[in-house]
Parts: C-alpha cells; sequence; structure tokens
C-alpha cells in the first residue's frame, strides 16, 4: 500500500494526553453543586418517565410535570455557573476594530449593564415567587413558588457572579472581549 493511499495524516496520536489534569473537587462551588444534583434528578425522573411508559405501559403521571421543573432549576442554577466562567455568547465582531481605549470602556458598559439586568430579573422572580406561593403545582400538591423561588436563587447568584467578574475585569484592565483585538480574531 502507497503512502498516498494510507489516508489523511491525523497527526500525532498522543496529542491530547497532556492535557491539564482534571479540575480539583475544591474547583467546584455551591451552584456548581447544586446544578449537579438537580441535572441528576432530572435524568432520575426521566428515566423513570421512560421506564414506566414503554416498559410497564402505565405512565406515571406526575415525571413529565416534575421533569420540566428541574429542567427549569437546572437552566436557572447552572446559569450561575456561566457567567462566573464567562462561558455566556458573547458579540466579539465590534471588539475586533475599535481601539483599545474604546473597547475597555464599551467592556466594562457590558459587564455594568450585565449586572443590572441580572439584579432587575432577580427582583422581578423575587416579585413572582411571591405571587405563586399560594399557587400549586397540577400534579404534586407543593407550591409553585419552590420552582419560582430556585429561579430566584439562580437569579441571585448569577448577578452576584456578575459582580465578581465585572470587578476582575476592572481590575485586569481586560475582558475575554478586548482580548479579541489581541489574539487577532478576525471573522
Amino acid at each position: 500500500m502507497s503512502k498516498e493511499s494510507a489516508g489523511p495524516d491525523l497527526g500525532d496520536p498522543l496529542v491530547g494526553l497532556a492535557d491539564a489534569p482534571d479540575p480539583a473537587l475544591s474547583d467546584y462551588v455551591p451552584e456548581d453543586w447544586a446544578a449537579f444534583a438537580f441535572f441528576w434528578a432530572l435524568a432520575f425522573v426521566v428515566f423513570l418517565q421512560f421506564f414506566s411508559r414503554y416498559v410497564l405501559n402505565d405512565s406515571v403521571a406526575w415525571t413529565e410535570e416534575i421533569a420540566r421543573y428541574l429542567l427549569i432549576c437546572v437552566c436557572f442554577v447552572g446559569g450561575g455557573m456561566a457567567v462566573r466562567k464567562t462561558s455566556h455568547i458573547h458579540v466579539e465582531f465590534l471588539y475586533v476594530y475599535l481601539p483599545r481605549v474604546l473597547a475597555r470602556r464599551l467592556s466594562l458598559l457590558v459587564d455594568l449593564c450585565r449586572v443590572a439586568f441580572l439584579g432587575y430579573g432577580t427582583y422581578l422572580c423575587w416579585k413572582i415567587t411571591e405571587i405563586m406561593q399560594f399557587q400549586r403545582m397540577v400534579v404534586a400538591d407543593l407550591p409553585m413558588s419552590l420552582v419560582f423561588g430556585t429561579c430566584t436563587a439562580g437569579f441571585a447568584v448569577m448577578a452576584l457572579r456578575a459582580v465578581q467578574v465585572a470587578v476582575r475585569h476592572a481590575r485586569a484592565g481586560e475582558s475575554p472581549l478586548t482580548r479579541v483585538n489581541m489574539e487577532g480574531r478576525q471573522q
């Protein structure tokens, strides 16, 4: 078999094996563990729904509603992780063409707008939680304020993490948005 027909060169087979080690358990913060717990509770409920419907041919009535609420909890609690790691989506196009000083100011404005938005979202969620304390779930005799309270807590964590991120960016004098120009990511 000739070298030309051997297929593409896939590179060194050891690439990636020397990556950074897995993070220590101490690197995780409370919202990480809460999102982890909600996720596995969701996985259990969805599996129970699948098993009861397709194996036992007798669906458990409450699983669909509870799965929906657990998915909401995963999203809002997991949002704190995304804010802390600055892994939410960013629009970087403008930062490529802005001067560094202007890009830094705009990045600071984005951080402040994020804090304001998440703070206001926390307030609104709190108001809804208060209203929903008398509303019951359809299939479970539990108050809807449990779900909305989790959303409020998730929004509050996102707001607090956004403040931490904004302070970190202000102290460092740069953010992922301002590094776009320096790294040369041309779209």
